[in-house]
């Protein structure tokens, strides 16, 4: 069985864990504040199946959406259309990103850029990320330290998900790799579901994770050529970074 990135049962556990208007720490109200005060139109870079997008929306910002994972982006369309709601969305990696647009603002919530998985790419991205946004335009993202315990081969975590129609999928993920020198980490998902007892369909996820340090980041925005770095703490604006298990708001300024 070969892996998929974000395939359909990714999506369905996605859609039922992530949903729309679900605020992690405060982070949907933290963004729609800091757009509406900031104007313009913005893009979600990585915007899944439509948790923030759809909020901020609703509260009528001009918002576009993109996603490498056309599943995604469908789950995504499918949730806007219940809503009433219309929203341009592109389907791209971020390293490749070429709307032939610009933005005021560029937005990565969820820790989602911890994603990628490679240095390099993270580092293109950014750069596509600064050339898609105007002069002045504002990046702004969230990213997270791993704090959980560090062991090859151990299951980490289980879930279970029950499904409108009555099926149940079932989750492992099993973490393989740990690189500390390079700063990230690999596990395997497994995703099983279930009907009436009976295993109908299967998927696995390679996932993995790059983390960076605080200081680390800042200087990163700025080899790209971001400025006015800002780093903010649990999705309160201004609060200083205290501890390692805090979530950490960067914004920066083309």
């Amino acid at each position: 069985m070969s892996f998929k990135n974000y395939g359909p049962l990714c999506t369905e556990v996605y859609d039922q864990t992530k949903k729309v208007g679900q605020s992690f720490g405060g982070d949907i109200e933290y963004y729609t504040n800091r757009l509406k005060e900031n104007g313009g139109r913005t893009l979600e870079v990585m915007v899944g199946s439509g948790r923030v997008i759809i909020p901020l929306l609703e509260a009528g910002l001009d918002v576009d959406g993109m996603d490498y994972s056309g599943e995604m982006l469908a789950s995504c369309q499918h949730r806007l259309h219940e809503k009433g709601l219309a929203a341009r969305l592109f389907e791209s990696d971020l390293q490749n990103l070429n709307l032939q647009k610009k933005y005021s603002n560029i937005i990565i919530p969820g820790g989602s850029f911890l994603l990628i998985e490679k240095r390099e790419e993270s580092l293109q991205a950014l750069k596509q990320i600064f050339n898609h946004l105007e002069d002045g335009g504002k990046l702004i993202l969230d990213i997270f330290l791993p704090t959980d315990q560090f062991e090859a081969g151990r299951v980490i975590r289980t879930l279970t998900v029950n499904c409108p129609n009555g099926d149940i999928i079932t989750m492992e993920d099993k973490q393989i790799e740990v690189n500390f020198l390079e700063q990230y980490k690999v596990s395997y998902l497994k995703y099983e579901k279930w009907r009436e007892g009976s295993l109908i369909q299967t998927e696995l996820q390679r996932f993995a994770i790059r983390w960076y340090g605080i200081d680390e980041f800042k200087l990163i925005l700025e080899s790209v050529g971001f400025k006015e770095v800002s780093v903010s703490a649990d999705f309160e604006f201004g609060k200083k970074p205290s501890h390692a298990r805090q979530s950490f708001v960067f914004e920066a300024s083309k």
